[in-house]
């Protein structure tokens, strides 16, 4: 252990107050663990931090663990809130928390029981500062709407617009499948416009160009995007249906117009498609929903950092233990 240590020239010792080389009891000097930590917040894994700096993989998770404490709390709770989870160690879903300003990290949790979620908040924070949030944006998950209340009784509930046209989204593409496998000929131009030009049907009504016709893979004709799709909205009428409330949708989501939605919501009758289904979620968490198109906010934020914490399970091939994976979080976001 003497050879590994550095040795102060002017008191012989490897540790004391008269040299900032090592701390007390270090084999690593000080400067060899502030590179350590510069590469740790780049993302590398621990094998190829060590392979830069010479030395072992547990020296790098020794330092980390050494220079990095896990948040009890912030100092300050955020007026607007983001909730969302993510898929940890071991497969298991996490909780995560964000400002929806800043886009700083509030919270992190192993676990994404309700239980756990309501402890943390009310043990760590009190009533008073509970009551300072203002809003929490969250997806569909009816988890989170129970008791967000309880825990910040002032606050309004938001849900993600992209969740929300996510989910009409899926249901006219499962309504324009259930069309195609009702039809017999595969070589048809209905066929082949309803197979290869599915993005169409998603497009936002304004910018389908109904002038100049175009070359449409797939189809192998030419013809204006607006010609393609009035082919087969006019020989299923069902389908229309479902194609004009998703657009109705989109387009009160896209103007934010709470009183299109309001009334796309107390109109709509069931027609026995999937869009019955987005319908009726919908009116389930109609306050939440008007929501969204009444404040700015979403849940972009984080999913940018979920994306983040993907791409460093990705870089360093995943982690086994949670602590180790928290703390590489902290550093690396």
């Amino acid at each position: 252990m003497k050879k590994q240590r550095w040795l102060c020239q002017s008191c012989r010792r490897t540790f004391g107050p008269q040299t900032n080389l090592t701390r007390g009891h270090d084999s690593l000097s000080r400067s060899l663990k502030s590179q350590i930590m510069s590469l740790v917040r780049l993302g590398m894994p621990a094998t190829q931090i060590a392979l830069v700096v010479h030395c072992a993989p547990i020296t790098v998770i020794r330092t980390i663990h050494e220079r990095v404490d896990l948040p009890r709390r912030v100092a300050r709770l955020p007026q607007n809130l983001c909730f969302d989870e993510f898929r940890s160690v071991n497969h298991a879903m996490s909780f995560i928390c964000c400002d929806a300003v800043t886009h700083q990290l509030v919270t992190k949790l192993a676990s994404r029981v309700s239980r756990d979620i309501i402890d943390y908040f009310e043990n760590r924070y009190s009533l008073s500062e509970r009551q300072s949030v203002q809003t929490v944006v969250v997806d569909m998950n009816a988890q989170y709407s129970r008791f967000i209340h309880r825990l910040f009784p002032k606050a309004e509930i938001i849900i993600d617009r992209f969740h929300i046209t996510q989910l009409a989204g899926r249901a006219l593409d499962a309504a324009r499948i259930q069309t195609l496998k009702g039809l017999s000929d595969h070589r048809s131009r209905i066929y082949r416009i309803m197979k290869s030009q599915w993005r169409l049907f998603h497009k936002d009504f304004t910018n389908i160009n109904a002038d100049k016709p175009v070359y449409l893979r797939g189809v192998n004709e030419y013809m204006t995007q607006q010609n393609a799709i009035d082919l087969v909205i006019d020989q299923f009428p069902a389908f229309d249906v479902v194609y004009q409330t998703y657009q109705r949708l989109m387009r009160a989501i896209r103007t934010k117009n709470v009183h299109e939605m309001s009334q796309l919501l107390d109109e709509y009758h069931p027609q026995h498609n999937q869009m019955d289904v987005v319908i009726q979620t919908l009116k389930y968490y109609r306050h939440y929903v008007l929501n969204s198109l009444i404040y700015p906010y979403s849940n972009g934020p984080i999913e940018g950092l979920n994306r983040k914490i993907k791409d460093l399970k990705r870089h360093c091939y995943g982690f086994r233990n949670m602590t180790n994976f928290f703390k590489r979080i902290d550093c690396f976001l």
